[in-house]
């Protein structure tokens, strides 16, 4: 079971990081191209930018498991490996695919992640909107 945190909790860590940066990276992009710009298409433009960088740093994260779980052994191709880790990210839980007793509960740690990862996805893109929005209002 210790084996479980060691290997989960620095992947887990690198997550938050990564989602980290790009979440802060994104927030200040936004402030500096679309910041002052008003309009709806200004608007979209940036939303837009913002929901497709965070969701590519969901998917790089969704990868970072999936290669973790084919470096374990858990499966036989990238493709499987990320396949369940897209599931367990996105705390859908199949159940089609399984992994191994010895590393099953991987996958409870990286729907927890996926989950906050997520969550900090959602909150990145609603600070970009209610930004744009508040520009929109009169005064």
């Amino acid at each position: 079971m210790f084996s479980i945190f060691l290997v989960g909790i620095p992947v887990i860590l690198t997550n938050m990081l990564l989602q980290s940066l790009v979440s802060v990276w994104c927030i200040r992009f936004y402030i500096k191209r679309f910041g002052e710009r008003e309009g709806i298409l200004a608007g979209v433009l940036a939303l837009f930018g913002i929901i497709t960088l965070v969701m590519l740093g969901n998917l790089a994260q969704i990868a970072i498991w999936g290669a973790l779980f084919l470096w374990l052994g858990e499966f036989a191709t990238l493709q499987e490996a990320i396949y369940h880790s897209g599931v367990n990210f996105a705390t859908l839980g199949y159940g089609d695919i399984v992994m191994s007793t010895q590393w099953k509960l991987l996958g409870p740690l990286e729907a927890v992640n996926g989950a906050l990862m997520i969550g900090l996805s959602g909150a990145c893109m609603l600070a970009v909107l209610q930004h744009h929005i508040r520009k929109q209002l009169p005064g």
